[in-house]
């Protein structure tokens, strides 16, 4: 598998390539330097962090729910 690097050094991994690694828009990925190159991991979220961050809310706002979010279906041709 091949993937282009833009002239702002930026780089688009298929679909299928993100799909595996369950991560979407959004989401970070970790590159880990190996004896035999990179290694590409998910980074995710630690909504443990965020908890703290509840109070700083007005209490009649609704929660964002991250885990429906991920689940909703999105065009694929924007992917690609």
């Amino acid at each position: 598998m091949v993937v282009k690097i833009t002239s702002k050094r930026q780089v688009t991994f298929p679909a299928r390539v993100l799909d595996a690694l369950g991560v979407g828009a959004g989401d970070r990925i970790e590159l880990i330097e190996g004896p035999d190159g990179f290694l590409l991991r998910p980074r995710r979220i630690d909504l443990d962090r965020l908890a703290p961050l509840r109070s700083k809310l007005p209490p009649d706002r609704i929660p964002f729910d991250i885990e429906s979010f991920r689940q909703e279906s999105h065009d694929p041709a924007l992917r690609d």
